[in-house]
Order: structure tokens, then C-alpha cells, then sequence
């Protein structure tokens, strides 16, 4: 069975894009979707996203993780599928989609695509976790997924790989969590650095992470809102909220929506 693909990417975290509206992508063969998400032997991406139909939205968007996993939210990933949804004209320039973590608003503007997300919870500051023998002071909220956040003096200058693998992997989390690293770089800036629950590594840039790593850095009142995020690919994201007693709401993302090229997958069972 062939499959049509499109390859894309957010701002360097890249994605297999599949219109499967007629619902015949192999959905339970969790094993051949991790074999497509691996680099070098597959196509390679951080992430595979179906668009499917959905009763009382425009389309449901499926987030499959490189091991094949299914999860909840990714923010660069739904900018992707917002973009594609309106290339294909199965939507016009705005849009509502669901996801598992609740329903998103988007606007395409070309390449540039704003989102709407859904409202951020299980907010938690000046928790103190040890790893590796060094207290490290973090932060966590729930953005889609859920977001540990870690300030530090340079981003460049830490162990990503021992850190946020030992904070993804520590009991404290049951389910595992996204670690991020953030360095204040100015009145509305940070620089990020993400380890990727699902990928299990540093990820060139996280949606929801942004968004987590903009609110704490926000709340915190480290910096100003919008806060513009300089990820590890080099691009800019932009941050947008609005301030609630329970923590935020009219929570945006914006950023890049980007076509690489398209093709077709050879899917070794069905017509």
C-alpha cells in the first residue's frame, strides 16, 4: 500500500504529515511508525501527524511519537498541521482542530501560523529535584503535555543529555516529562533547550515546550509577555498569554510552518 507524505517542519522540529481523512493508515503498527520516524533507516522526523475527521471540529490531528507512542499535544506539529490543512483545502486560513489534549484554534498566514491552545495546568514552582548530585531548582506546568522548567546561566554550557534524561526518567514523574533549560537573554527573551520525552533526546525545538518554558519565565517575572523564544534550531517563537488567578489563559504560540518535500510511504500490508 502506498502512502502519500509530507515532510515539514517548525522551526527545525520536523514531522511525516499524512491526510488520512479516509482512515487507512496503519494506526496500530506501532513498530513500522517508529521504523519511519527513525533517521537514517526511514524518512526520519521527531514526530508522525495524521489529520483525520472529527464530528464538531474542521479535522483531528494524531501525534504519534519516533517510538510510535501516541501523546497527547505538540505545538510546532499542530503550526504543521494547520499550514497543510490549508494547503490541501480542507480549511480555509482559520481553522479549529481537535487534539487529545483538547480542541486548538489556528491561523495560517502563509508561513507563519498562530495558535490558540488550550488552557495550561498542574502549575508548580520552586520544586527541587537532584540529578547527577547537583540541586537543581525547577518549575512545571502542564501546556499540552507536561513541561519541567530549569533556569540556568547558559544554555550551552550544560549536560542536556545527562540532565534532562535523568529528570524525564526520575520517579517524580510516572509518566515521564519534558525537561527544558532556559537562559534569560533579555526584558521579553529567553533562550531554550529541550530533552524530548518520546524522542529521548535534544530536540531542535518543542511547541508546548516554548509555551511552558514563556509562561513559568513569565509568571516568574523574569521577563515580559510577548517573550519572544530563541529555540536551539535558531528560530524565534513568540509567546502570548494573558494573566489568571489560576495561572493563564488566551495562551498563543506563533512561529513557522515550513514544506521540505513530498512523498510516498510503502506500507507493507492492505491494497
Amino acid at each position: 500500500m502506498k502512502i502519500p507524505f509530507w515532510k515539514m517542519h517548525g522551526a527545525g522540529n520536523d514531522f511525516i504529515m499524512i491526510d488520512d481523512r479516509e482512515r487507512t493508515f496503519p494506526v496500530s503498527d506501532t513498530a513500522w511508525i517508529a521504523g519511519i520516524a527513525r533517521r537514517r533507516f526511514g524518512v526520519g522526523c521527531d514526530g508522525v501527524i495524521l489529520v483525520q475527521p472529527a464530528d464538531a471540529t474542521d479535522f483531528r490531528m494524531v501525534f504519534y511519537n519516533p517510538d510510535g507512542c501516541e501523546v497527547e499535544m505538540c505545538g510546532n506539529g499542530a503550526r504543521c498541521v494547520a499550514r497543510l490543512a490549508n494547503d490541501l483545502g480542507i480549511v480555509g486560513t482559520g481553522m479549529v482542530f481537535d487534539t487529545v489534549a483538547g480542541a486548538i484554534r489556528a491561523t495560517v498566514d502563509g508561513d507563519r501560523v498562530t495558535l490558540q491552545m488550550t488552557d495550561p495546568f498542574d502549575w508548580a514552582f520552586d520544586q527541587s529535584i537532584e540529578i547527577g548530585g547537583e540541586l537543581l531548582t525547577f518549575h512545571q506546568v502542564n501546556s499540552g503535555v507536561p513541561h519541567v522548567v530549569v533556569e540556568v546561566d547558559d544554555v550551552e554550557q550544560i549536560d542536556l543529555l545527562e540532565l534532562g534524561a535523568g529528570i524525564r526518567y526520575n520517579e517524580r514523574f510516572p509518566n515521564g516529562t519534558n525537561a527544558n533549560f532556559i537562559q534569560i537573554t533579555g526584558p521579553d527573551a529567553l533562550c531554550v533547550r529541550t530533552y524530548e520525552r518520546g524522542v529521548e533526546a535534544e530536540t531542535l525545538a518543542c511547541g508546548t515546550g516554548m509555551v511552558a518554558c514563556g509562561l513559568i519565565a513569565g509568571k516568574l517575572g523574569r521577563v515580559s509577555c510577548p517573550v519572544k523564544i530563541t529555540c536551539a534550531s535558531g528560530d524565534v517563537l513568540e509567546v502570548g498569554y494573558a494573566d489568571a488567578d489560576e495561572g493563564a489563559v488566551d495562551v498563543r504560540l506563533k512561529g513557522p510552518a515550513v514544506h521540505v518535500f513530498s512523498g510516498a510511504l510503502d506500507y507493507p500490508g492492505g491494497a
